[in-house]
């Protein structure tokens, strides 16, 4: 078992005063096969009038919360405690994939299924173009085991895209980013989302947290990040995770939050306010893990 505490700090600047502001914040790891959350706590400055906690209808559990004073910067920090188990099933950067049907046989088992027919069509961010179909279609032939097609997918989005922070948007198309070949770990799991979509079967955007392998002789504090990954489903044996950015499968550097559609459900601090001119927003994510948990 491994231990982490991690500590997720939003701040906001603002030009001008803000009266009021309505916000929610999806930052608390969620519950999983692998994964036991311990403690999270929100802190909000300036003091908000109203904080309250509830679950969506992804299972994933947010904090509400209203400031009604005015204010030029806003603060929200989040401080967890997860405990990690061993995966049961494949996991790293050269994982052991078991048997698996073809794919299309998959395709086939989930047409009529209504607990995935969420994860089947486009979403906010994921577009099924065909641009995005003849891409799948190089790791998907006839007859591929589905796992194998996923990993060799998760593979090429790695060594054909570049990661490059500034280089996408939110508002970013899966196509605009098939063609630049660039982005972020955001931009390659909506790609590879919509790649699963594209062919009929059902896949999900994951968000979290991922420890960052520390620099010799650097401290490990303000080198971590949120994070983001794709979940994929096999018929008679659940949901496997991909991380196209690092080239693996998740394993135990990587905390889980929240479970969606795309980022659009999921995003971590999502709100309304009332004035405030320009502001500017800036993220410190640590994630530190903890020697010998109780």
């Amino acid at each position: 078992m491994v231990r982490y505490r991690i500590v997720h700090r939003t701040t906001y600047q603002y030009s001008e005063h803000v009266s009021l502001c309505h916000n929610e914040a999806q930052l608390s790891p969620r519950m999983t096969d692998f994964q036991i959350p311990r403690d999270t706590r929100l802190f909000v400055s300036p003091q908000p009038a109203v904080l309250s906690e509830r679950t969506d209808y992804f299972g994933n559990r947010l904090f509400y919360f209203a400031v009604q004073s005015p204010h030029n910067v806003l603060e929200v920090t989040s401080e967890s405690v997860v405990d990690l188990l061993p995966r049961t099933g494949p996991a790293g950067s050269n994982p052991i994939l078991p048997p698996s049907p073809a794919w299309e046989t998959v395709r086939d088992d989930v047409r009529s299924s209504w607990d995935l027919f969420q994860y089947l069509n486009e979403s906010t961010h994921v577009r099924a173009t065909d641009a995005v179909r003849q891409f799948a279609l190089v790791s998907f032939f006839l007859g591929r085991p589905i796992l194998e097609a996923a990993w060799d997918l998760n593979v090429r989005i790695h060594s054909e895209f570049r990661y490059e922070p500034g280089s996408t948007r939110i508002t970013t198309t899966t196509d605009e980013v098939l063609r630049i070949r660039k982005g972020v770990c955001q931009d390659f799991s909506h790609l590879a989302i919509a790649c699963f979509r594209s062919l009929g079967l059902p896949a999900r955007y994951v968000s979290g947290y991922i420890e960052s392998a520390p620099q010799r002789g650097q401290e490990m504090q303000g080198a971590d990040a949120s994070h983001a990954w794709f979940s994929m489903f096999v018929s008679g044996a659940g949901w496997f995770d991909f991380d196209p950015t690092n080239r693996k499968m998740p394993d135990d550097q990587h905390i889980t939050v929240s479970l969606g559609r795309d980022y659009a459900d999921i995003a971590p601090l999502k709100g309304i306010v009332y004035g405030g001119g320009k502001s500017v927003c800036k993220v410190a994510v640590d994630v530190m893990r903890q020697e010998n948990p109780a």
